[in-house]
């Protein structure tokens, strides 16, 4: 009787997981998949040779997002490691800087920098205050820079907050180990805090490499709408902004940038799992 009760609370409990599941993540798999493969004389593959047709976006794409992924490991893993040794104060403050801007709505913090970065911005109008008002300025915007800088500002706390986590978990005792079998600091770094840290560096690499090579927002304010990503291919084919609706075009791109995503997540777990498994070593 209460094994049967057990397990009737625990199909209960997984009910609202579940239909949150079925509702929101395989019903909008299915619509495009769905999309992907059919049209308007019913089942088709040809709507995925337009992958190779857009082959070049989807580098561009690709190039910029490792890129801001690269910059966001380089700029987080620092800022990560001194917020793992400060006092408690200093972290929760830390913290409270690192998450405030993503309460402000994202077009509006990419518009901030649209202001700053124009030839007319605040960043030019200070130079010419400095340097008098002969001085041409930079070229800041509409280009891959600042589409690469929309994408790194965005997305950096996606990769602060899982390193930072990661570090936090490293005792101070196995650190005081390490130094106490003859371990200088640049060897406890790279043979104890860096490798166990690698958890964290996976998860904040797959946080901002995903939503980096489907972004289409940032390349439309801060690139101009020069260079096309595959974001905002899939963005016009939905809502027709060039003045062509096309589902079925738009599901097939979105899926193979689906397929893709599910690889390098693969992928990322897989190194993950290795991390975990080996862990850090001491000399």
């Amino acid at each position: 009787m209460s094994k049967g009760v057990t397990v009737g609370n625990k199909k209960a409990n997984l009910f609202p997981f579940s239909s949150w599941m079925v509702l929101f993540v395989l019903v909008p798999i299915a619509l495009v998949v769905y999309y992907a493969f059919t049209d308007v004389n019913g089942f088709t593959l040809s709507n995925l040779k337009w992958i190779v047709t857009y082959r070049n976006t989807l580098w561009l794409s690709i190039e910029l997002a490792l890129i801001a992924t690269v910059i966001c490991v380089l700029l987080a893993y620092p800022i990560a490691y001194s917020m793992s040794r400060a006092s408690a104060r200093v972290q929760r403050n830390a913290t409270l800087f690192i998450m405030l801007p993503m309460w402000m709505n994202f077009l509006v913090r990419t518009y901030a920098w649209m202001t700053l970065l124009e030839d007319n911005g605040l960043i030019n109008s200070a130079l010419r205050a400095i340097f008098g008002m002969e001085f041409p300025g930079l070229h800041l915007i509409n280009n891959h820079g600042a589409i690469v800088l929309g994408m790194v500002y965005n997305y950096l706390p996606y990769m602060i907050l899982p390193i930072y986590t990661s570090l936090t978990k490293i005792g101070q005792s196995l650190i005081e180990a390490a130094r106490d079998l003859g371990a200088n600091g640049s060897q406890v770094f790279g043979r104890v805090i860096l490798p166990m840290s690698v958890p964290g560096i996976i998860s904040g690499i797959t946080m901002v490499f995903i939503p980096s090579i489907s972004t289409f927002i940032i390349s439309k304010i801060l690139g101009g709408g020069k260079d096309f990503l595959i974001g905002d291919l899939i963005e016009d084919y939905f809502l027709g902004n060039s003045g062509v609706v096309n589902y079925n075009i738009g599901a097939a791109l979105s899926l193979v940038i689906m397929v893709m995503i599910l690889a390098a997540t693969f992928i990322m777990n897989h190194f993950d799992k290795d991390a975990q498994t080996s862990g850090g070593g001491v000399i």
